[in-house]
């Protein structure tokens, strides 16, 4: 659902010269004031708007940030102290940066979620889909590199943990740790392409977004209800004033949450090993990444066995590289959902089995983190595997399985007959919560 023809009128003569040679303001009003939204979209579909202001604000406080750190094994831990110290705001703009991750990715999971559950992977927004996973990816890979610069014990023995996964690939796996560590072991050379490529990245994914953005403008936005715009003037608004104003409304709620963290919870998400400097000689007790990555680290150690030919002792996989290839298989298979899921209908509020089991999958997410916080040990392994198994399973069985043998609900003819009868419904329900006279 594109927005068909500029409706913008240059209201003034420098406007109209400036449009005549950079079409700029065009461009703005097309996108975000006249641009047609459904009318029946939900506060769930806010978080697109709130994951760009929080890009920006990481980029930002970045930036500053930056300006201060020293990318160097013996100064990084102690520059940071200096940063929350002696420089002026220095400790708000760290907090904003290392609360915005965990915001960040709170947001984003929701965006993700969001997006399954209506569907909005499907036909004709593949493209939108796919550059959203790229984008969820690439701001893993920024993550994981940030939460090493502080050079504390967390973030070096996690960055030898992680890097050191990759000598299991074949082939090319010891080639990537060798890039990645700049020498034999975690040191000032791994420190210095971690700042690099984590003060890179952003841009990247800032370049990402507008894609992703273009690609929302030409194949349009879902709704809850799964069904295409049929008629612009019946089914849509403009954006401006409906979306802006229910997105601003968001963002003020988002904003007073992540500031609680900021002002009252400012480490509650991190480790406290993290405060302690690097030591090279004192491995942690119990090495965890970031709560956001912690559903793909039990993941990771789930496999704890080796894959061999029946009845041989030849080994084909080992369980290292087996839970590194479940790990990036667990990312990657988001990347294929659209073909995946078989059904032609979007919105699982006209699914009712796949609905049941999405919310499965949820709680099977949920408690892959918790696994990934938890020892390696004991009963632990062995719920990872079976929520691994599960994981896999639903979209590499359930989903194709539902498309034949669900029985969707009516759906409405259009989207503005989904909002006559929703509005019919609650006008009902008010008449009979009125009190008799």
């Amino acid at each position: 659902m594109s927005a068909g023809h500029s409706t913008y009128t240059p209201t003034s003569g420098v406007m109209k010269w400036l449009d005549e040679r950079l079409p700029l303001p065009r461009l703005v009003y097309d996108s975000f004031v006249a641009y047609p939204v459904p009318k029946n979209l939900n506060s769930w579909y806010t978080f697109g708007g709130i994951l760009s202001i929080m890009l920006v604000s990481q980029i930002l406080t970045g930036v500053v940030l930056a300006m201060h750190y020293v990318a160097n094994s013996g100064l990084a831990f102690d520059s940071v102290e200096h940063i929350m110290r002696d420089v002026n705001y220095g400790w708000l703009l760290r907090r904003m940066h290392a609360s915005g991750a965990s915001m960040f990715f709170i947001a984003v999971y929701i965006h993700i979620f969001r997006g399954m559950y209506y569907g909005s992977y499907k036909n004709p927004r593949e493209v939108l889909w796919i550059l959203g996973v790229l984008i969820f990816f690439l701001m893993m890979a920024t993550a994981f590199m940030g939460y090493v610069l502080p050079w504390g014990q967390m973030s070096f023995w996690g960055a030898t943990v992680i890097t050191g996964f990759f000598s299991a690939i074949p082939w090319i796996g010891t080639s990537i740790q060798d890039l990645l560590l700049g020498g034999f072991a975690v040191d000032n050379p791994t420190l210095n392409r971690f700042f690099s490529l984590h003060y890179l990245l952003p841009f990247m994914i800032a370049g990402v977004v507008i894609l992703h953005v273009w690609a929302l403008h030409v194949s349009g936005q879902t709704n809850p209800t799964g069904v295409e715009v049929k008629n612009i003037r019946k089914d849509t608004v403009p954006f401006s004033p409906h979306a802006t104003v229910k997105d601003a409304f968001a963002l003020v709620l988002f904003f007073i949450l992540f500031a609680w963290f900021i002002f009252y919870l400012p480490d509650y998400l991190g480790h406290a090993d993290n405060y302690i400097p690097a030591n090279p000689l004192k491995t942690p007790t119990h090495i965890v990444p970031e709560w956001y990555f912690l559903p793909f680290y039990a993941i990771l150690r789930a496999i704890t066995f080796n894959i061999s030919i029946p009845f041989t002792d030849i080994v084909l996989i080992d369980s290292k590289l087996g839970g590194v290839i479940a790990m990036f298989a667990s990312i990657a298979v988001l990347f294929v959902l659209p073909w995946l899921d078989t059904s032609p209908v979007k919105s699982a509020n006209y699914r009712p089995l796949y609905r049941q089991f999405f919310w499965i999958f949820a709680v099977v997410c949920v408690g892959l983190g918790y696994l990934g916080s938890r020892p390696p040990e004991g009963i632990y392994p062995t719920l990872s595997l079976i929520l691994t198994i599960y994981y896999f399973a639903h979209f590499f069985i359930i989903l194709p399985l539902l498309g034949w043998f669900e029985t969707p609900k009516p759906r409405p003819a259009s989207i503005a007959d989904a909002v006559l009868a929703q509005s019919k419904t609650n006008g009902k329900a008010a008449a009979v919560a009125q009190p008799a006279e």
